[in-house]
């Protein structure tokens, strides 16, 4: 950071990169966080230290996070501003316990993130335009089209799609299920169900993989640099978007998280209950899933109908 970090009349000067990792290794240790939050959370301060080494600012204070703050505001979304103020107010919470820079952070508000989610679900009639939009004629088509069908019919994360192996996919009494990992968890001990058209979709693809080991990704890599290897999240982000705009549903708030809420909604709409959509969908708790009733229940209402009608005839 280039800082002066100075607390009970010491003084640290962090000046090399040698000494700035070191110390982000030390607060990363005393987060104890998964790796994709300490990655996000480490990227954050690092931004922040640029902009303050941008600024000249070699002591922070508060009204420098507040101005951070603000800046932020005028740029970003709610939701990207309040996980940037998380990461600094945990940082400074670390330095001021360490005894290394007083927690001035300390009673700054995050922003107001709306409880809604970011993300557009699909009508079934789009859902089906989208499958139908995906040509298996290919391996590459046939491998779209099994990612697709899960992650619709499951809400599966895309995390939790492309860290599947083969081996995952197993039978349990008279269903096949697919093991995975879930958010928060360490090991694949959670299962979603795989309907019928779903697990013949997978095997057609699987049967035209030449990597068949059972510890191999269920869904494999055909790019020309990391072809047969794990894909990523981009990959499939890219996946759903083609497929999205193949249905002519070319929209900033479709993207691959819209085959969770999908889910999660046409499951509420198709007689399925708060609890097991729940359970399906890895809540914590019952009222994350219950944005997904609420706005249910704010659709079916007739109020805007009723004057209509009176209006209108």
């Amino acid at each position: 950071m280039n800082e002066v970090i100075r607390m009970n009349g010491t003084t640290e000067i962090i000046q090399s990169e040698a000494l700035r990792s070191d110390l982000f290794e030390r607060w990363t240790a005393f987060i104890d966080a998964a790796p994709k939050t300490i990655q996000t959370y480490t990227r954050n301060i690092k931004q922040f230290s640029e902009w303050l080494r941008v600024n000249g600012i070699t002591a922070p204070t508060r009204e420098d996070v507040l101005r951070f703050r603000e800046e932020l505001k005028a740029e970003h979304k709610p939701a990207t501003v309040q996980a940037y103020i998380t990461a600094i107010k945990l940082f400074f919470r670390w330095t001021a316990s360490e005894q290394l820079y007083p927690d001035i952070s300390d009673k700054i508000k995050s922003v107001k993130v709306d409880a809604g989610y970011k993300k557009d679900y699909l009508t079934s009639v789009q859902a089906r335009a989208v499958l139908e939009s995906i040509d298996r004629s290919s391996e590459s088509g046939l491998r779209d089209y099994a990612i697709l069908c899960l992650m619709l019919t499951t809400g599966l994360r895309t995390i939790s799609v492309i860290n599947a192996n083969i081996d995952d996919l197993r039978t349990l009494g008279d269903i096949t299920v697919l093991y995975y990992q879930g958010k928060g968890h360490t090991e694949k001990a959670d299962f979603v169900k795989i309907e019928a058209p779903v697990e013949a979709a997978i095997r057609a693809y699987l049967q035209q993989r030449s990597e068949k080991s059972s510890q191999a990704a269920l869904f494999a890599s055909r790019a020309h640099r990391n072809g047969g290897e794990r894909m990523t999240t981009r990959s499939i982000s890219r996946i759903a978007k083609n497929a999205l705009k193949a249905a002519g549903l070319d929209s900033e708030r479709l993207t691959a998280h819209s085959m969770r809420h999908t889910f999660a909604t046409q499951a509420l709409l198709n007689g399925a209950n708060v609890q097991e959509v729940q359970q399906a969908l890895g809540h914590k708790s019952i009222n994350t899933t219950m944005i997904y009733a609420h706005n249910i229940e704010k659709a079916k209402n007739s109020s805007s109908s009723k004057v209509s009608a009176v209006l209108f005839g």
